[in-house]
């Protein structure tokens, strides 16, 4: 055994002679003293070399992009950053249908389901609302139901309204028609609005500035017409015989916006249904607006 590893190194350190002639004269024109371990190390030390090479070829140098199957790190990042964008857009649009939706909902009479927000916010924030409860001791609902009954009266004044400067105080809306007041508002019956009755053709005008967010004809509502202000603010107005603005369309209060009429299944005569919301809380407009006055005067 020792005799075997004796000769593999002798065969590893004996020496050879590599010598390059010249082919016409056959004179030497060098030549190289080797050994099988320097042969070995030669081609160990360039199998390095060309690693580390392409290894920085790769890593530092534009050549890795037309590597097959090689990525980009900063390419992924900005495809990770458009995917995060393009999905809070997507979030954000349908926020926005959604929103649409229920005040066409309302404008229309209808109710709308607070399990779609919710779903919405669940889908958006990864988070599950559904779950989450409220308990509360005996004290605190005590508590709540003396303050609940102390302000009950009080849920609707105009300071709740007043949300910032750029917003206007409802106690100045412009009164979208004059007449006699026939329906009053009544929560209890779920009349959200006021009828008024005036002359025939009269023109029906916004209460206050803002943009036009529905206007179309509805089975139960006839020609319905809905105004967004500012401060949360709406404005819808039904039953009417022609509409004169349509969505999208911005008015200043006062602009006429529809004329005086009967349509709709629900109408029971000429006149006008007006609603004001706030924040989807139906408010009372005779709290700020007079429609009164005597007919053909």
């Amino acid at each position: 055994m020792a005799k075997e590893k004796k000769k593999v190194k002798d065969r590893l350190r004996k020496k050879y002679r590599l010598v390059v002639y010249n082919n016409d004269t056959y004179e030497e024109k060098i030549h190289f003293k080797l050994t099988l371990m320097n042969i070995f190390s030669i081609v160990l030390f360039s199998s390095v070399i060309l690693i580390v090479l392409v290894i920085y070829l790769i890593a530092f140098t534009p050549l890795r992009e037309y590597i097959p199957g090689y990525t980009d790190v900063s390419l992924n990042r900005r495809v990770y950053e458009m995917e995060q964008r393009a999905d809070s857009l997507e979030t954000v649009f349908a926020q926005k249908d959604l929103y649409i939706n229920n005040l066409k909902k309302i404008i229309m009479g209808d109710d709308f389901e607070t399990d779609s927000i919710n779903s919405l916010l669940t889908k958006s924030s990864g988070t599950d609302f559904s779950n989450i409860t409220d308990k509360r001791s005996k004290n605190d609902s005590l508590f709540r139901l003396e303050y609940e009954n102390e302000t009950r009266n009080n849920l609707f004044n105009t300071e709740i309204l007043k949300e910032s400067s750029s917003t206007f105080n409802l106690i100045s809306l412009y009164s979208p028609m004059e007449g006699i007041v026939t329906n009053h508002f009544n929560r209890a019956e779920k009349h959200y609005g006021t009828d008024i009755v005036t002359d025939k053709n009269t023109a029906i005008k916004a209460t206050a500035n803002g943009t036009v967010i529905y206007s179309d004809w509805t089975v139960d509502n006839g020609y319905t017409i809905g105004i967004q202000h500012n401060g949360n603010l709406i404005s819808v107005y039904k039953h009417n015989a022609v509409l004169l603005k349509e969505e999208g369309d911005f008015v200043n209060a006062g602009d006429a916006i529809a004329i005086y009429g009967n349509s709709g299944s629900m109408s029971t005569g000429p006149h006008l249904h007006f609603e004001l919301w706030h924040n989807g809380t139906p408010l009372n407009p005779e709290d700020y607006i007079s429609f009164e006055r005597s007919l053909n005067r």
